[in-house]
């Protein structure tokens, strides 16, 4: 299952530095996961100050 961003997202940016894949990319408002290239690392999930990053 691939990881997803929520709405919660604050667009800190600090999911995409640990992204092993570099498939997080600055979207408009939030950021947003290139599902294709997920890995399903959860790295995003571990390090997301309120949750944003969520499993589909």
């Amino acid at each position: 299952m691939t990881y997803k961003i929520t709405d919660a997202c604050i667009a800190c940016g600090v999911c995409v530095s640990e992204c092993p894949t570099n498939c997080i990319s600055e979207g408009d408002p939030i950021y947003v996961i290139n599902a294709p290239e997920c890995i399903s690392c959860g790295a995003c999930a571990d390090v997301c100050p309120v949750d944003a990053c969520v499993q589909e």
